[in-house]
C-alpha cells in the first residue's frame, strides 16, 4: 500500500484519513494541519521523509501561474525543501489540466451551458487552468485576485489583465509570507464576508474553498460553487446558505473532497517519478486510466429533482 501524507497550514479540525484504491492499486491518505506553524510543517515532512511515498503541500501554494509564466512562494519553497528524498507537490502541476477538464465535463457530460453566464473566480492566478477554460467557454468573469487577495475592491474581468497584473505582482507577494493573503490556521474556520456585490451578481462562484468561505455572504441562493476540498460540514454550510450545485475539482472520499495537492500525490505516487519528470499530458491520461471524475452534488431539493 503505498501512503500520501498531506502537510497542511491549515486548521487541524479539517483533518481526515481514508484508504482508497486507484487503477487497482491501494492509497494510504492523510491530511495533518499545523494549524498556521511552518516549524511544525517543517518537522513532520522531515520525521515522514523517505518514509512516505508522496506529500502533498496544503494551506498554501509552492507555485501559482498566469499564462506560460511560474512564479514560487519562497515561504513555501522553504517548507518543501525539508523534504530530501520524498517527491513534494502542492496540486499546481494537476490544477492546469484537471480544472480545465472539469468545464469540460459540466457542458459536454451535464449541459452546463457557460456562455453569457456571470462567474466570480476568487483567486485566478491560483486557479489559471479553471479561469482560462470558463473565459474559452464563453463566460462573462470577473478575477478576484484584488478584491480577496489584496482586499482591493478592482475587479479584473480579463484574461489579459489578469496577465499584465501577475507580470508585476506576483515577483513581489511570491517574496511575501502566503499567511498575509491566504486563510490559514484557525482563520480558515473564519466567515467574515467582504465585497458580497461580486458574489451576489455571479451566478457561478469558483476557485479555492477557503477563499470562498471566508469571504461568502450569508445567500448563495442558486448559486453554482465549483471548488474543491470539501467537507461534509461545509457541504451543509453552503446548503443552508442556499447553493444550488456543489462540484468538486476532486473526487469524493468517505465524506469529503481533498485538495488538488492529495490528488497530484496520489498521481505522482502512482507512477514512481519525480513531479518535474511529469507532464499535463500525462497527468491527463493517468486521470482518464484511473477514472477520477468530478462530483457534482445537488444541494437544493429543486436542483436534486432537476437532476433526478
Amino acid at each position: 500500500m503505498k501512503r500520501i501524507v498531506s502537510i497542511s497550514l491549515g486548521s487541524a479540525k479539517r483533518d481526515h484519513q481514508v484508504v482508497r484504491e486507484f487503477g487497482g492499486e491501494s492509497f494510504s491518505i492523510e491530511r495533518i494541519g499545523t494549524d498556521g506553524d511552518k516549524d511544525r510543517a517543517i518537522a513532520l515532512i522531515r520525521a515522514l521523509d523517505g518514509k512516505v511515498d508522496a506529500f502533498g503541500l496544503g494551506g498554501t501554494d509552492l507555485y501559482i501561474y498566469a499564462g506560460p509564466r511560474r512564479y514560487t512562494f519562497r515561504d513555501t519553497a522553504r517548507i518543501a525543501a525539508a523534504a530530501r528524498s520524498t517527491p513534494v507537490v502542492d496540486g499546481s502541476g494537476i490544477k492546469n489540466t484537471l480544472e480545465r477538464r472539469v468545464i469540460s465535463f459540466l457542458q459536454t457530460r451535464h449541459g452546463m451551458n457557460f456562455a453569457g453566464r456571470r462567474v466570480l473566480v476568487v483567486c485566478a492566478v491560483d486557479r489559471f487552468g479553471l479561469a482560462e477554460a470558463l473565459a474559452a467557454a464563453g463566460a462573462r468573469p470577473v478575477y478576484g485576485d484584488l478584491i480577496y487577495g489584496l482586499g482591493l475592491p478592482l475587479p479584473i474581468r480579463s484574461l489579459r489583465a489578469l496577465d499584465r497584473l501577475a507580470r508585476i505582482v506576483a515577483p513581489l507577494i511570491t517574496r511575501l509570507p502566503t499567511s498575509l493573503f491566504y486563510p490559514v490556521g484557525e482563520r480558515q474556520e473564519e466567515i467574515r464576508p467582504r465585497y458580497e456585490r461580486y458574489f451576489r451578481e455571479a451566478e457561478v462562484v469558483a476557485g479555492d474553498f477557503h477563499f470562498i468561505r471566508r469571504n461568502m455572504p450569508a445567500d448563495l441562493a442558486a448559486k453554482t460553487i465549483i471548488t474543491n476540498t470539501v467537507t461534509a460540514a461545509d457541504e451543509e454550510l453552503l446548503r443552508e446558505r442556499g447553493v444550488a450545485t456543489l462540484v468538486t475539482t476532486t473526487p469524493e472520499m468517505n465524506g469529503r473532497s481533498f485538495g488538488t495537492n492529495v490528488l497530484e500525490a496520489v498521481l505522482v505516487a502512482s507512477a514512481g517519478k519525480r513531479p518535474e519528470e511529469m507532464t499535463a499530458d500525462q497527468y491527463g491520461r493517468m486521470l482518464d486510466e484511473l477514472g477520477i471524475e468530478p462530483r457534482i452534488k445537488a444541494l437544493s431539493d429543486k436542483e436534486a429533482q432537476t437532476h433526478g
